[in-house]
């Protein structure tokens, strides 16, 4: 058998068995390290989640159920799930900043009758319907019950009881149940069975070994968080669970927990190349990290820090498909397709594009289930991800002669000028590079001509200023001609998703406004490569 094939055994990737298993090979070891300086050993998380089990049983949970979890990062956030989990019910995490119809959408499509939530949230439980939910298990001050819902404390999760799953939990089971940003429509629910989960760790994280400390400190309704807690309980690590990242104090947490790995993405590098230089800046025992994009930032952290970086593409639905080795050479790469994993960039057709030009990605695995199975209660948009027999990913990309693969955009995001393809992506990533520049978003408006123009919408850091044409004095020199914006908007915070992601569409609905600075109003022209009355007033 194809080695890239094979199932991973129970013992190896479920939660139950890896939670039996190493209480008994590594009983005193720790395996959850929290923020207030608290540790879970494997003994004490098998013993806790059995207790947890019993209360969620309580409840009416069962092998197949699906347990909501409203949580910060926290200890009752990974007990709810572990306990879901250790019943073989489906665990499914949601965005602490959903509230109204998001929210709604959310409960009702998981089909639970069950969440563990945090106390602070629950005002926003009144505001809408809340379909099949019945029990909220509660952490932190516990409301009189209201309506259909009925409050429980976080005690129940605590009985003097343990549950045992009715029958044992497949590898190819679904551990949980992940909801997309919904950036243009509602979220997407992805089924993520226990065989992903493992290939996410052993297979795209294989340099993280069962003696590294890893921090979690992305979101566990996040895949990347998720990601993070899972790839210890698999290889029988540390993690250290903390809620966000916090620059000023990143390097005493890592010195204070001795952690060797983590994930650092977007501007966490950006910060902390802003922190004033020591002579400690490599007096740390960090020495892998999980970096996207790969880019000038995150080099410049690689080498004032001496870390072994490594970047990759991922997405919910895969496993670490495309990953780099230790800082590489190239930039704005993602990396390599991993053993067992194919990779093409195909047209609408899906027929593979040459070498350099932009087409989607699409993806297949050799081992089953490694790639999800689907959107729950969402038949046609599996099949349409599923179409051919790959994956499509929803994403441009390019690959190199040397088979080094490229993130462009999203397909939905990209931008036509004049004949030329330009990456929204490409735009913003060089004006992030500003040192007054907090957040860029690049996005199409109509042209009088035809096709797009380039809009730049970005905002300023505290106590800082964006003057566009500065901004555009700066894109000059590191953007092709064809790709600088003609016009740039600075607004004083971005919409976005409860995810804290961008969301382009308000954007390109607002197009151009008012406020929008036009370099062609202000006598700034680009013709043939050339850039001419940048520099009058």
């Amino acid at each position: 058998m194809d080695a890239y094939a094979r199932i991973p055994d129970r013992s190896e990737c479920v939660v139950g068995d890896l939670l039996r298993r190493w209480a008994g090979e590594r009983s005193a070891k720790p395996f959850l390290h929290f923020e207030d300086g608290s540790a879970w050993t494997f003994a004490d998380t098998l013993e806790r989640v059995q207790h947890a089990a019993a209360g969620l049983r309580s409840l009416g949970v069962q092998q197949g159920s699906h347990v909501l979890c409203w949580m910060p990062n926290a200890a009752e956030a990974v007990l709810a799930w572990l306990a879901a989990n250790y019943l073989g019910a489906v665990h499914v995490p949601i965005n602490t900043g959903y509230r109204g119809r998001l929210l709604q959408h959310a409960i009702e499509l998981s089909d639970a009758n069950v969440m563990v939530a945090h106390a602070s949230l629950l005002s926003r439980l009144q505001e809408i319907e809340t379909a099949q939910l019945q029990n909220v298990v509660v952490v932190g001050n516990v409301p009189p019950s209201r309506g259909a819902l009925t409050y429980h404390g976080i005690e129940i999760l605590h009985t003097s009881d343990r549950a045992e799953p009715s029958r044992p939990v497949d590898p190819w089971d679904p551990n949980f149940i992940i909801l997309t940003s919904g950036t243009t429509g509602p979220s997407k629910a992805v089924i993520s069975t226990y065989i992903q989960t493992w290939c996410g760790g052993a297979m795209g994280m294989d340099y993280f070994d069962a003696d590294d400390r890893v921090l979690a400190n992305l979101p566990l309704f996040h895949i990347s968080g998720a990601g993070a807690v899972m790839d210890r309980l698999t290889k029988g690590g540390t993690c250290i669970l903390y809620d966000g990242f916090k620059p000023a104090t990143f390097w005493g947490t890592v010195r204070r927990f001795d952690i060797t790995g983590c994930c650092l993405v977007g501007a966490m590098t950006q910060f902390l190349l802003q922190q004033p230089p020591s002579d400690h800046d490599r007096d740390h025992p960090l020495r892998n990290v999980v970096t996207v994009p790969w880019n000038q930032d995150s080099r410049a952290v690689a080498e004032r820090y001496g870390l072994q970086m490594h970047t990759a593409f991922n997405m919910t639905e895969t496993a670490v498909p495309i990953r780099s080795g230790a800082n590489p050479e190239v930039l704005g790469t993602c990396g390599r397709p991993r053993a067992g994993v194919e990779a093409r960039v195909v047209d609408g057709n899906d027929i593979e594009v040459p070498h350099g030009e932009v087409g989607e990605l699409i993806l297949r695995a050799s081992r089953p289930w490694e790639i999800t199975q689907g959107y729950y209660r969402n038949p046609q948009a599996t099949a349409a991800v599923w179409r051919n027999g790959w994956f499509h990913t929803g994403d441009a990309f390019r690959c190199d002669a040397e088979g080094n693969f490229f993130f462009v955009d999203r397909m939905k995001d990209a931008i036509r000028r004049r004949g030329e393809n330009i990456s929204s992506f490409e735009v913003e990533a060089e004006a992030l590079c500003h040192p007054s520049v907090l957040e860029a978003a690049a996005i199409p408006v109509p042209s009088t001509e035809s096709e797009d123009e380039v809009l730049l919408v970005v905002t300023a850091n505290a106590g800082q200023v964006v003057e566009p044409r500065a901004l555009l004095r700066f894109l000059v020199p590191r953007l092709a001609h064809f790709m600088l914006p003609r016009y740039i908007r600075v607004v004083p915070e971005m919409p976005k998703t409860p995810t804290a992601k961008i969301e382009k569409h308000r954007l390109r609905a607002e197009g151009v406004t008012a406020d929008t600075w036009d370099r062609e109003a202000h006598g700034v022209t680009v013709r043939g490569g050339q850039v001419a009355g940048l520099d009058s007033d």
